[in-house]
């Protein structure tokens, strides 16, 4: 039976392991923290992600995790409602499920099959190359470097991806014009708060309820005014919270200045042109960087690991050659593409109307608008936000 290296256990990764090692494929996970305690940004399933966790077999297990289900989303510009779009029509409603506890789940899952093993603390420094064919990754752990080996080498390890750097793969760069600070505030989420969205003067406030009992907060800034974003997650002085949008500055008042707002990142969107070469592959955010415009990152990085487990799944567990390993591979990335771009394209849309000072944006969000209107507003965006929802593409396991 041939072997595969999965890096990252993050969403992609994790899963992707779990269903190889379902399907007899000896699989090997490395991870670089030791627990998944970590701070996680994407906690948002959207139908399409809890289709994915579906169609991998896992729904009972998903579905007893701690969740919110999510009914209604609210955008607002400074206090003044625009609109508001209700979920509750949906088959399956989008939830906010923490990602440790998904984790630690899928791995449990996976670690009862016998040809799984999960490697924490071990940090990639480098590709391991025979005749210009990816065998194996070079690494640090606790005890030392040591080397794994395999017959083909997934990497799943994020937007950072030591991988993609060594590669130096072609890439496309989608220009942002915003950054975001990412974080929580130890209580609960205000009844008097937008429950999805919420869009100041000059900046938008993405806020959503946890089930562990506090507020996420993704604080979308123009790019060059993060400095501005430090200083308030660092010191929470008066004015930085003001400047942020007065709900959050309400709710942070509440809780110590520490404790606020945890990271300010600098927001790339990106995709690779080409995912594979000889003996590796790369997919979720290793491969295709998301804005987090729709909540995508989980929710197509879940996806990925689906289709991967189904291409390459089948040709390690039949013994397949290095010639049909590679074309496997490419496959994947030929049927992933369709929808990785077409919801890159779209999250480029909102960022670019909302947070624009053009007079069409002022008209609509700034003004009273009659009923009719904003009714055929909030029906047209959640036509247009069905990709975000269901995925732009099916995706389903195939055994």
């Amino acid at each position: 039976m041939s072997d595969a290296i999965v890096v990252g256990a993050g969403p992609a990764g994790a899963l992707l392991a779990y269903m190889l090692a379902s399907r007899g494929v000896p699989v090997t996970l490395l991870e670089r923290q030791t627990d998944f305690s970590r701070e996680f940004r994407g906690e948002i399933l959207m139908p399409s992600g809890i289709a994915a966790m579906h169609e991998a077999g896992l729904r009972p297990q998903f579905d007893a995790l701690p969740n919110l289900p999510t009914g209604t989303a609210q955008l607002f510009r400074g206090e003044r409602l625009v609109f508001t779009a209700p979920l509750d029509g949906l088959p399956v409603h989008p939830r906010v499920v923490p990602q440790p506890a998904m984790l630690e789940m899928i791995v449990a899952k996976a670690s009862k099959f016998h040809g799984f093993k999960l490697e924490r603390g071990v940090t990639v420094r480098d590709l391991i190359y025979e005749k210009d064919r990816v065998v194996g990754i070079h690494t640090d752990t606790h005890d030392g470097p040591r080397d794994f080996r395999g017959d083909f080498v997934i990497a799943c390890d994020g937007r950072t991806s030591v991988i993609r750097k060594r590669v130096a793969l072609p890439q496309d760069r989608i220009m942002q014009g915003f950054d975001v600070v990412w974080g929580h505030v130890p209580v609960n989420f205000p009844t008097t708060a937008p429950r999805a969205a919420t869009s100041a003067a000059e900046h938008l406030l993405i806020m959503y309820p946890s089930p562990e009992g506090h507020t996420q907060i993704g604080w979308v800034i123009d790019k060059g005014t993060s400095a501005i974003s430090k200083r308030w997650a660092t010191d929470g002085s008066t004015s930085s919270r003001r400047m942020c949008h007065p709900t959050c500055d309400n709710i942070s008042r509440r809780t110590r200045p520490a404790s606020r707002i945890r990271s300010c990142s600098t927001l790339f969107c990106d995709r690779l042109r080409e995912w594979t070469a000889p003996g590796l592959l790369l997919i979720g955010d290793a491969a295709h960087p998301m804005s987090p415009v729709g909540g995508q990152g989980i929710n197509v990085a879940l996806r990925d690991a689906v289709v991967t487990a189904n291409h390459l799944g089948r040709a390690l567990k039949m013994h397949s050659d290095e010639a049909t390993l590679d074309f496997a591979a490419r496959n994947i990335q030929a049927e992933r593409w369709p929808e990785i771009t077409t919801i890159q394209d779209m999250q480029q849309i909102g960022p670019r109307f909302l947070l624009s000072n053009s007079l069409l944006s002022r008209i609509i969000v700034s003004t009273p608008m009659i009923a009719f209107a904003k009714t055929f507003l909030a029906s047209y965006i959640a036509r247009r936000f069905d990709p975000f929802l269901n995925g732009a593409t099916r995706v389903v396991t195939e055994l």
